[in-house]
């Protein structure tokens, strides 16, 4: 998956998050279903120990209370495209 595909789905993903805030009353059970969902969408995106640790992250955000306001999805991907995108270019100068 391109890194542009990952960005509009993280995207995509934080507005599903918020959408609970549409319903006061029920929002928060809306985020109970949303969070094991979200980890699982986070851990096929990324895969490994990343995406296992931003999956658990996502969830326990999703589940918690008033914590929507963090995009998850689209800081993980800063970090993985931008934060890191150095550190990533010169491993793979010196692998090759």
């Amino acid at each position: 998956m391109s890194k542009s595909v990952k960005l509009i789905l993280s995207i995509i993903f934080y507005a599903i998050g918020m959408i609970s805030y549409l319903f006061p009353i029920v929002g928060e059970t809306l985020d109970i279903v949303w969070a094991p969902i979200s980890g699982i969408l986070m851990f096929s995106m990324y895969g490994g120990a990343k995406g296992v640790m931003s999956g658990m992250f996502s969830a326990l955000e999703e589940a918690s209370p008033g914590m929507d306001l963090i995009p998850t999805f689209t800081l993980v991907w800063l970090w993985t495209y931008v934060w890191q995108k150095d550190k990533n270019e010169v491993e793979e100068i010196e692998i090759s």
